[in-house]
């Protein structure tokens, strides 16, 4: 994808059994990385396939992303590496005047405090080193505030303002922090989208691009916020949205 721009690189990606995730794993590998998926489940066989094509190296470590514990011992089996992508994330729908406190601190440990305890426990090693680069995956609604998902908004506004925080820090040391916002991606987590033929509808001719995203959209700009050409890039939410803001 970026000519083997990361080659020799070592990055972590978490969330990367499906959908966004492993695009951007599969995209880190072409360009010359080796790959640690961190998530519950097992590793992709699509991403295995991958690391055999391109002789790049390729391991799962598994962990509970609610678990600070679960999240500690991860960080400790990988030890340091160059490039960290917090991708993973959940989203739970309910009319707000319903919505169990239990699922939103949930929302919100996975959305939200993992991507820190991550940067941090990554981005230390990078700060020692003074080079690395940590993206995370906001969200449209790091700027709008959606329906039926205050969780889910007020995980990835954290987000947003995270990135800014840790790159006020970090930028100086060599570590750039940075994030990238998806538009509609046709992936599993937009599923009761996809499912409602008007509100598709009405999602899809709001779209200047008019199409969604499709999960390797997404990955190549993760991949050029992992690249030298990246260099001066620092605290910045790109949104990948096919002009949906401009709208």
């Amino acid at each position: 994808m970026f000519d083997l721009a990361l080659a020799g690189q070592s990055a972590v990606v978490t969330g990367a059994s499906r959908g966004i995730g492993e695009a951007i794993a599969s995209a880190l590998l072409r360009s010359g990385a080796d790959v640690t998926t961190l998530q519950r489940g097992p590793g992709s066989e699509r991403l295995q396939r991958v690391a055999e094509e391109t002789g790049r190296a390729l391991r799962h470590v598994t962990v509970d992303l609610a678990d600070a514990d679960s999240i500690a011992a991860a960080i400790a089996e990988v030890g340091a590496v160059d490039i960290l992508v917090n991708n993973a994330g959940t989203q739970i729908r309910h009319d707000s005047v319903d919505f169990p406190l239990a699922d939103f601190n949930r929302v919100l440990a996975i959305n939200t405090s993992s991507v820190f305890q991550l940067s941090q426990g990554f981005g230390a090693h990078m700060v020692a080193r003074g080079s690395g680069k940590i993206v995370t995956l906001a969200s449209l609604l790091s700027f709008q505030g959606g329906l039926r998902v205050p969780a889910y908004a007020a995980s990835k506004g954290a987000v947003a303002q995270l990135v800014k925080a840790l790159s006020n820090e970090w930028a100086g040391r060599g570590v750039n922090v940075n994030g990238v916002a998806p538009g509609y991606v046709e992936t599993d987590m937009n599923e009761a989208l996809l499912a409602d033929p008007e509100r598709f509808r009405q999602l899809s001719e709001r779209i200047p691009a008019g199409r969604w995203a499709t999960p390797e959209d997404i990955a190549s700009a993760v991949v050029f916020l992992c690249t030298p050409y990246a260099g001066y890039i620092h605290g910045t939410v790109l949104p990948v949205d096919g002009g949906w803001l401009a709208r």
